[in-house]
């Protein structure tokens, strides 16, 4: 009985201690591969162990370089302070030597200054003194003046009553061109009289046969031909590119033209005196110029 339940029992004792074994088996393994992963991970631990250090190793490099190269630059700026405080102490006394050169320069100034001004307050007193003489010498001159002046006075309104006697015995006519002429003059003393007057630009000229063209105030003249016995005259005139003749006019008679690019009112041509071979007068051209462009 006994031997048969030793029988039965030993298939399942073999069955428990396989199953154990593979346990212990599949443990083993777990434990291997959780060994095998342990030592991949400090692999890993102590290459990334390996690059921090070497980090680190170029940090403080680098640090150090920045430190050496801060403490290259503090030397600098301790040798550019210094030399700077040198430079001031230098220039501070330059400063000091040349304030002292230049108060000594401002009293030597001074004292020619002092001098000069007692030289020239002298002279002052002296030239006081020989104006005093002077004033008296100028209160006789300046009778003499006032006695010049009204001699002046006198002979000027003698000649504007002169001048204005002249003038009232001129006369106006309308000229060739219908437009009442300035004031006629006959001579040279009538002449100068409008000239004086200041109205108009007076030019005497006188034109003869065998002269070339004359040019006065931009207007060309040409003599043509006279007639002594009767007065008369032909002359060519050309002014701003136009040509015109003016035939058969008689002496003190206002010949009128325009020249429109320099005045608005018009030109005369008197002829005062007709020879056989010349003829003699003025032109009168007015004073308002046209401007320019």
């Amino acid at each position: 009985m006994s031997t048969l339940n030793s029988e039965r029992w030993l298939p399942a004792t073999a069955i428990v201690l396989g199953l154990g074994v593979a346990g212990s088996v599949a443990t083993l393994a777990y434990q291997h591969g959780q060994l095998v992963n342990a030592r991949v991970e400090v692999a890993g631990l102590r290459h990334e162990i390996s690059v921090v250090r070497q980090d680190i190793g170029t940090a403080e490099s680098r640090l150090r370089e920045k430190v050496e190269a801060l403490d290259g630059e503090l030397a600098t700026t301790r040798k550019q302070t210094e030399q700077a405080q040198r430079n001031v102490d230098r220039a501070r006394v330059a400063a000091r030597k040349q304030a002292e050169a230049l108060v000594s320069k401002v009293a030597v100034n001074q004292e020619a200054q002092r001098k000069q001004l007692a030289a020239e307050l002298d002279s002052i007193k002296y030239t006081t003194d020989q104006a005093s003489v002077r004033l008296t010498d100028i209160g006789s001159e300046v009778g003499e003046v006032k006695t010049e002046v009204g001699e002046v006075k006198t002979l000027v309104a003698s000649t504007r009553s002169e001048l204005d006697k002249t003038i009232a015995e001129m006369r106006r006519v309308n000229g060739d061109l219908g437009v009442v002429s300035g004031l006629i003059a006959t001579n040279s003393k009538e002449i100068a009289a409008l000239r004086a007057l200041g109205e108009r630009d007076y030019y005497e000229f006188s034109l003869s046969k065998t002269q070339a063209r004359r040019l006065l105030a931009g207007v060309s003249l040409l003599y043509k031909k006279a007639d002594p016995k009767r007065n008369r005259y032909t002359l060519e005139v050309v002014a701003d590119d136009k040509r015109v003749e003016k035939k058969d006019r008689t002496t003190n008679e206002p010949v009128q033209f325009y020249v429109p690019s320099k005045a608005r009112q018009p030109y005369e041509l008197v002829i005062n005196e007709v020879k056989k071979d010349t003829i003699v007068g003025y032109l009168s051209a007015p004073k308002t110029q046209v401007a320019q462009r």
